[in-house]
């Protein structure tokens, strides 16, 4: 995706929050929902890694002045 505008960035980042829920929070909720505390602590971990993934993507991308 080339991100030109505001509107394009803003497109992407609910892209990527819908892939990053839709991959990791169905592990976090049906952990959650079987009482699983030591299932569910993995998951959250999980999802919060790749929600630290996804930001540093995008700040690298930001700062990056190679770009065109």
């Amino acid at each position: 995706m080339t991100i030109n505008s505001r509107d394009d960035f803003a497109q992407w980042a609910i892209e990527r929050t819908r892939s990053i829920l839709a991959d990791q929070g169905s592990d976090l909720a049906s952990a959650a929902r079987a009482g699983d505390d030591a299932r569910t602590g993995e998951a959250a971990n999980v999802l919060g890694q790749a929600i630290l993934d996804a930001l540093l993507d995008t700040f690298d991308y930001l700062l990056d002045d190679d770009r065109a």
